[in-house]
């Protein structure tokens, strides 16, 4: 049997969202040397929400990119069905600037392990910070923390998070825990 428990709903998530930003604000300021990049897939829809509560409450627009890292991924080669990249679109530099990698859920570490490694062909940043809206505890494969966390979560390996966004053509904001 196939249970479902929500995590996180509207008007909830949007206080989450708005904290996170308010957070992001205190460490970085008017965001000067400060760049936001989504990871593909599902991270850019977290980050379009965190780039626009940023703009409201700054006045002004923070440089927001998309990173696809599916080539850089550990397992790239060992899948039997090949997989399909996204769009990559980083319309700056990010040499010497802080970097702030949002994704929606933060299980193994993996991704953002190759994420880091897709980062450098755009140059070297100064600091790269890690905003998760769900942090699945207890699922690591690296050591890798976020600086920045919607929700933390305890999972089972055995389960999964489903995050669906009305971007994405859900009727409504939910993030479920599925397992």
């Amino acid at each position: 049997m196939n249970q479902q428990r929500l995590i996180l709903s509207s008007p909830l998530l949007e206080i989450v969202i708005s904290r996170l930003a308010q957070q992001l604000i205190e460490t970085h300021q008017d965001f000067a040397d400060t760049v936001i990049l989504g990871m593909q897939p599902r991270g850019i829809h977290f980050a379009e929400r965190v780039a626009r509560e940023l703009n409201r409450a700054l006045g002004h627009t923070v440089p927001l990119g998309y990173l696809d890292a599916t080539f850089y991924r550990d397992d790239f080669r060992r899948r039997d069905s090949p997989l399909r990249p996204n769009t990559t679109h980083v319309p700056f530099i990010i040499e010497n600037k802080r970097v702030i990698l949002i994704d929606d859920v933060l299980a193994t570490g993996r991704m953002v392990r190759a994420a880091l490694d897709a980062m450098t062909a755009f140059g070297r940043p100064r600091k790269v910070e890690l905003l998760v809206l769900i942090d699945r505890r207890y699922n690591r494969d690296l050591p890798i923390k976020p600086d920045y966390t919607g929700k933390r979560v305890n999972t089972l390996e055995s389960q999964q998070v489903l995050v669906e966004w009305t971007e994405q053509g859900a009727d409504a904001d939910r993030i479920w825990l599925v397992g």
